[in-house]
């Protein structure tokens, strides 16, 4: 048996799932309600309820779940799981690598932490036009609708010529689910003949690779700095004369510029 959970915020479906559910609950009950909500939102997130009483599904209803996810591959933007079943929460780990949006496990008596993880704002980006710099902060852990709401607003700084590009990773922590890191690179490669410059600036090893990937995924120049050459970056975006990358130590009026910003906090 399946009851759809109706206390849930906007854009949320939910379902609890009770003793053996079969074929018929799904076509029954699941799908329906899932249909209804796509068909007044573009994206829904969900909440999957598995109790203690809950026993296992048929092959029909199996397979008629994966169809519907299937169906809405692109729909989904968040699944939260909540379950004790120990062979369940494997099955959700092997199931969440194939899937495009973030998935997360809950325990039994963490619903109300579940619904909390659905309706929260994970990640965001900040965009910003600061004289000859366009500066993108990438902030937390981002999934896919982030880069959906900013493209437009990209796009149009993007739009003034030259782009010079600092791309500030300094409190990304990475992205939620395959989805949000398809979004990043297909971004990228919409908009790679943009930038003429860009700086790097973060600290983690993994964030000095995605200069060098992002080296042979654009034309730009590009160059990495360590998040305490911040006031560096800038410098180096600002300076119209090209040059190969050099990250040697900080220019005296870098320096000058950091003391002063330390001196004023």
């Amino acid at each position: 048996m399946i009851d759809v959970l109706d206390d849930l915020s906007s854009g949320t479906v939910g379902f609890a799932f009770h003793g053996t559910v079969t074929g018929h609950d799904v076509d029954e009950v699941l799908i329906p309600a899932v249909t209804e909500a796509f068909s007044c939102n573009d994206h829904l997130k969900a909440l999957l309820e598995f109790g203690p009483d809950f026993k296992a599904c048929t092959l029909a209803a199996a397979w008629d779940d994966t169809l519907l996810g299937l169906r809405h591959w692109d729909g989904f933007e968040r699944l939260a799981v909540v379950t004790d079943h120990v062979w369940l929460r494997e099955s959700v780990r092997l199931i969440a690598l194939l899937l495009p949006y973030p998935v997360r496990l809950f325990a039994g008596g963490d619903r109300d932490q579940a619904r909390r993880w659905l309706g929260e704002s994970l990640g965001t980006i900040h965009l910003s036009q600061e004289g000859p710099i366009t500066r993108v902060c990438l902030i937390g852990r981002l999934d896919p609708g982030v880069y959906e709401r900013i493209e437009p607003e990209l796009a149009t700084l993007l739009s003034h010529r030259p782009v010079r590009l600092i791309l500030d990773l300094t409190d990304f922590d990475g992205w939620l689910g395959l989805g949000g890191l398809i979004h990043h690179f297909s971004l990228l490669q919409e908009h790679r003949h943009d930038p003429e410059r860009v700086a790097l600036v973060g600290g983690p090893a993994w964030q000095r690779f995605g200069q060098r990937l992002l080296a042979r995924f654009s034309g730009a120049e590009t160059r990495f700095f360590d998040r305490s050459r911040r006031l560096e970056a800038e410098a180096w975006l600002a300076d119209g004369a090209a040059g190969p990358a050099q990250p040697t130590t900080p220019t005296r009026e870098a320096v000058v510029r950091e003391r002063e910003v330390v001196n004023l906090g």
